[in-house]
């Protein structure tokens, strides 16, 4: 999905970022190590040998440190050994800028990957909590759970359909057969699904098991969908070797997506239980703060506009990510990734990370909830909710640096946009810097405080990857790059593809 006109990998002569001073630090002292060594290795052949280990364990068992280490980790989990109390102190739960509305409660996405879809209902439901005097609200993450699945599956037969003139084992075909139908999502996905189906209260549309609990429901539809795309390609096949013309062939082709499609909505149905439609009117029924009853009637798609749209509406906001490896204030898509088919693509603005941390400080003050997405897994513990490269002390006990740039995390695999959540405040010191986030997640209020993390400044900068902006007010050059919609295509499998 977006456009393919270019690739992700463009050289440019700018002075070095900080990523890049690293690295060269580290070469260079790989360098002068190689230098000081004889260059033979014990194994010639390239295996491990005896007499690697033995020195090793010489020098090894010759360190106090290790030896201490060795006492303590071999029975303990070195997560909770190695916690730094420092770093503990130091994020506290404390901030002098938050947004002046607290929503609740505490969201919880259970086993689940809809973190997006959760991060983007706690973003909206702010305004409506405020307009209505709401003490407790939940917007209905089931129901964009639903209109998603079905548009994935459908987005994938397509994509079946585009690419059936590739080899089965082609790199693509592969790819795309992986994960076809994940739960995880981006800002632009829920764009298309807030313009084309709307929205609902919870209470209209409530949770089921297989939307709190996805891979019984994935491993089914994963098994159906690979099914039908072999089918869409030996009828693909079979027409061009019959020679009818490609818009007859592809209109036989969609008419037989169109009859598995069948399948997969009996599926969803049964599964997650049939939703409103975008245009059929519901009624709402609730409570204000007074204990004041209150009723809305409307579709889905009027509950949208009149509740989501001020004072930015969705579809007027962008991503804005910071990644290292590519050049700054460029556009970027990523080819094949979507969930509507001929909907709004995926986009992200590539900026410094400085440019996205005033943005974060100009919103919250400003009363303005920020969807980011962010690779939580990293340096973080979900017990005390903190979120910090220095949470660890893994250098100091092992006596090691690691040394990764942002950039060459990325490169490598080491890591990808993994989650969506929403900072909702933020701790400035004097000089006007931030120091330490506030973050709203969705894994229940059982962990972090109360369900709240803190995120510090450094952790924002290694593992922060996007953050969704309001064209209004975002910088002036970068909504220029946003509406050319001259985009740099990266591939199917590149990390920025990786979905929250």
């Amino acid at each position: 999905m977006g456009s393919t006109i270019s690739t992700a990998r463009q050289a440019v002569t700018t002075a070095p970022t900080d990523d890049e001073k690293r690295s060269i630090q580290v070469l260079s002292s790989d360098i002068s190590s190689l230098s000081l060594s004889n260059g033979i290795p014990m194994s010639v052949g390239g295996s491990i040998a005896l007499d690697s280990i033995s020195s090793w364990e010489s020098s090894a068992a010759s360190d106090p440190k290790t030896n201490l280490a060795r006492t303590i980790l071999s029975h303990t989990n070195i997560r909770s050994a190695l916690t730094s109390r420092s770093a503990a102190i130091a994020d506290r739960h404390v901030f002098n800028n938050v947004v002046d509305f607290k929503t609740g409660p505490i969201t919880n996405q259970k086993s689940s990957g809809r973190c997006w879809i959760f991060a983007t209902t706690n973003v909206l439901r702010y305004n409506i909590m405020k307009k209505l005097s709401l003490s407790e609200f939940e917007l209905s993450q089931s129901y964009l759970f639903f209109w998603d699945k079905l548009n994935k599956s459908n987005y994938f037969l397509e994509l079946a359909i585009q690419n059936a003139h590739l080899p089965i084992d082609d790199r693509l075909v592969n790819h795309l057969s992986g994960d076809l139908i994940s739960d995880g999502g981006q800002w632009d996905m829920s764009v298309n699904l807030l313009e084309g189906y709307g929205m609902v209260p919870q209470a209209v549309f409530p949770e089921s098991v297989h939307s709190s609990l996805t891979s019984p429901l994935n491993a089914l539809l994963k098994t159906k969908l690979r099914e039908h795309s072999l089918i869409l390609r030996r009828l693909s096949s079979s027409l061009y070797e019959a020679g009818i013309p490609a818009e007859t062939k592809l209109r036989s082709l969609r008419a037989k997506k169109e009859e598995l499609m069948k399948e997969i909505y009996i599926i969803i149905t049964a599964t997650l239980g049939v939703p409103i439609r975008p245009d059929e009117k519901f009624t709402w029924d609730y409570y204000d703060t007074t204990g004041k009853p209150g009723k809305w009637e409307g579709t889905p798609i009027e509950y949208y506009r009149a509740f989501a749209t001020k004072p930015y509406p969705p579809s007027d906001c962008f991503s804005l990510i910071n990644d290292p490896r590519n050049q700054y204030s460029k556009l970027y898509t990523v080819e094949m990734l979507g969930n509507v088919w001929g909907g709004r693509p995926v986009l992200y603005v590539n900026t410094e990370i400085d440019n996205m941390k005033k943005m974060v400080v100009k919103m919250v003050k400003s009363g303005l909830p920020v969807f980011f997405g962010c690779d939580v897994g990293q340096f973080s513990d979900r017990t005390v909710g903190i979120m910090d490269p220095a949470l660890f002390e893994y250098e100091n006990a092992f006596d090691i640096t690691l040394g990764l740039t942002k950039a060459e995390r990325l490169q490598i695999n080491e890591s990808a946009m993994t989650h969506a959540m929403v900072i909702s405040g933020v701790h400035i010191d004097g000089s006007g810097n931030p120091v330490r986030y506030k973050v709203e997640n969705s894994w229940g209020d059982d962990v972090g405080e109360k369900g709240y993390f803190v995120m510090s400044d450094r952790w924002f900068e290694e593992f922060v990857y996007q953050i969704v902006v309001p064209k209004a007010i975002a910088p002036k050059d970068l909504v220029k790059v946003y509406e050319t919609g001259d985009a740099t295509s990266f591939p199917p499998w590149d990390p920025m593809g990786t979905l929250a």
